[in-house]
């Protein structure tokens, strides 16, 4: 027996068991899939679990994890479950979708596996003709949103540029930054200190050592460089 033979029995095993529903019903029936996230251990649920039940459904997924995590396994279960015809149900949009854009993503998704989304706190159902369009206007107003931001940018570092100023981070480094150099190349030309020792002692960095690294030998060589036109 192939090991994906039993990773498929066994989850309509698991579907059986908590719905009640059995593997060759479920082959002809549409089910509504629950779905509840709290941020942290210490958030209680039931205010989901409560407007859940009472609207109704034939099982529920529930993580603990923050809406920013990628890694929500009971999410991902439920993404693997549903089939066509299928529906979704939470109690708001951001249990589902960590951003607007991972929201709409999912919607996508789902919409391609002809998957319904129904929240009982937004305006909500894409399971109607309403509520796609809803969610249409939704989608375009974040990318309306973008755009504009995006054109605001562009707007404000253009002036900027018409005034003499370049945006980014300050080339060049500061009077300390540049004594900070000077010792960090001096000791390690010594040869008598290990990297991290000398990170140790200026207080700074691997990553920021090399910059100084790199900062006093292009100084060096501009320095030689004006010595030999001379």
């Amino acid at each position: 027996m192939s090991n994906t033979y039993q990773v498929r029995n066994l989850e309509a095993w698991e579907l059986e068991e908590s719905s009640g529903v059995s593997s060759v019903e479920r082959i002809f029936r549409c089910m509504i899939f629950g779905y509840a996230r709290v941020s942290t251990t210490d958030q209680n649920p039931d205010l989901q679990f409560d407007a859940l039940s009472q609207a109704g459904y034939d099982r529920i997924f529930t993580d603990k994890a923050s809406g920013a995590k990628a890694d929500r396994p009971q999410y991902c279960k439920l993404l693997d479950q549903v089939r066509p015809g299928d529906t979704i149900l939470i109690w708001k949009l951001d249990r589902l979708g960590r951003s607007l854009r991972h929201l709409l993503d999912v919607v996508d998704f789902l919409n391609e596996r002809h998957v319904g989304l129904k929240s009982l706190t937004d305006p909500i159902d894409t399971t109607t003709s309403q509520g796609k369009l809803i969610f249409n206007i939704f989608a375009c107003l974040a990318e309306f949103e973008r755009d504009l931001i995006s054109e605001r940018t562009k707007a404000g570092l253009a002036a900027a540029r018409a005034r003499g100023r370049i945006g980014g981070r300050p080339k060049g480094l500061s009077p300390e930054g540049k004594r900070n150099a000077i010792a960090a190349a001096s000791l390690f030309r010594e040869g008598n200190h290990t990297i991290l020792e000398i990170c140790q002692a200026l207080n700074i960095s691997r990553s920021t050592f090399y910059r100084y690294l790199r900062y006093e030998r292009k100084r060096l060589k501009e320095e030689v460089k004006a010595t030999e036109n001379d």
